[in-house]
C-alpha cells in the first residue's frame, strides 16, 4: 500500500463526507492478506522512531478524530506496538475545564506539542474546540472561523519548528458505529466503554459531518494536511494509516546524529 494520496484532502475542490466510501479496502480483501504488510509497518516505524528520537531533530504530530467508536483507541493499539514508548506521547482533549475556559482555547493543546525526537498523538485533539461547539451552537461563525486560522498558524508553527503535523479522520458510517455500539451494550466487559454521551451525540450525526466538511475546507493544508481513512474495517484502517506515517517518516531522511567520540580509541 504505497500511493494514499487519495485519502489526502485537498482543500480547494468541495468535500462530502457522504461521497466517500467507509468500507473502502485498497488493495486488500481481507484482514489475512495485510496482516503481514502491517507487521512489516510496525517494524520500520520502530526503526524510524529510533533514529528521529536519537537525531531530535524532527518530530511527528499524530491528530486522531472521529465519530465515537471510529477506532482511535485501537488505531493507537493497532499502529504503535512496538515503538520505544520513551520516544512517544499521548493526549486526549474532551470538554474543557473551568479553568481551561478562563484561558485562550489552544492553551491547553500547546504544552502536549511532541518536542523533537517524539511522536505526539492526539486522541482527540485541538479540533474539539470547534466541532461540539459548531455542532451545538455555542459559537457563532465568526469566532469558529477565527479559531480554525488560529489552528492553521498553531499547526504551521509546528512544521516550522520541525514538527511533521499529520491528521487522520476515522471515516465509519452510522450504521457501522450502530453495530460496535451494541457490541458494547451485549458484552458485560465493555460497559465502562459506554457514555449517555455515545447515544446523545449520535443524534447530531449529520451536523457532526457538516462540521467536519468545514473543518477539513479550511483547516487541510500542506504543513498539515487531513487524511479521511476508511475505518468500517479496523484491520485497513490500521494498515492505511500506517503506510501514511511511515512514508512521513522516511520522506524526512532521517539519521542517526554522529558521535564526538572517536571509537577507534575505545577498548573495553
Amino acid at each position: 500500500m504505497k500511493d494514499l494520496s487519495a485519502y489526502r484532502i485537498d482543500a480547494s475542490k468541495p468535500l462530502r463526507l457522504k461521497h466517500i466510501p467507509t468500507g473502502s479496502t485498497g488493495k486488500f480483501k481481507n484482514d489475512d492478506e495485510a496482516d503481514g504488510e502491517l507487521k512489516a509497518q510496525r517494524k520500520l516505524l520502530a526503526k524510524l522512531q529510533e533514529v528521529m528520537y536519537a537525531g531530535s531533530t524532527n518530530g511527528v504530530l499524530i491528530v486522531l478524530q472521529g465519530m465515537d467508536t471510529s477506532g482511535k483507541d485501537g488505531t493507537i493499539r493497532g499502529i504503535f506496538d512496538g515503538v520505544n514508548p520513551q520516544g512517544c506521547n499521548v493526549a486526549s482533549f474532551k470538554v474543557p475545564t473551568p479553568v481551561e475556559l478562563k484561558h485562550d482555547f489552544l492553551w491547553r493543546v500547546h504544552p502536549f506539542a511532541p518536542a523533537r525526537g517524539m511522536i505526539g498523538i492526539f486522541n482527540r485533539s485541538h479540533y474539539e474546540d470547534v466541532l461540539a461547539p459548531v455542532v451545538h451552537g455555542s459559537i457563532d461563525r465568526k469566532t469558529t472561523r477565527q479559531r480554525m486560522k488560529d489552528i492553521c498558524a498553531f499547526e504551521s508553527l509546528m512544521a516550522d519548528s520541525g514538527i511533521t503535523v499529520l491528521k487522520f479522520f476515522l471515516h465509519i458510517s452510522q450504521e457501522e458505529q450502530g453495530k460496535r455500539l451494541q457490541s458494547r451494550i451485549d458484552d458485560k466487559d465493555k460497559h465502562w466503554k459506554l457514555s449517555a454521551g455515545d447515544f446523545a451525540e449520535r443524534k447530531f450525526w449529520s451536523k457532526y459531518q457538516q462540521a467536519y466538511d468545514d473543518i477539513f475546507a479550511e483547516t487541510s493544508t500542506p504543513a498539515a494536511p487531513w487524511y479521511v481513512i476508511p475505518a468500517d474495517h479496523k484491520w485497513h484502517r490500521n494498515i492505511a494509516i500506517s503506510t501514511v506515517i511511515v512514508n512521513a517518516l522516511k520522506g524526512l531522511k532521517l539519521e542517526y546524529p554522529k558521535s564526538d567520540l572517536d571509537v577507534t580509541t575505545l577498548h573495553i
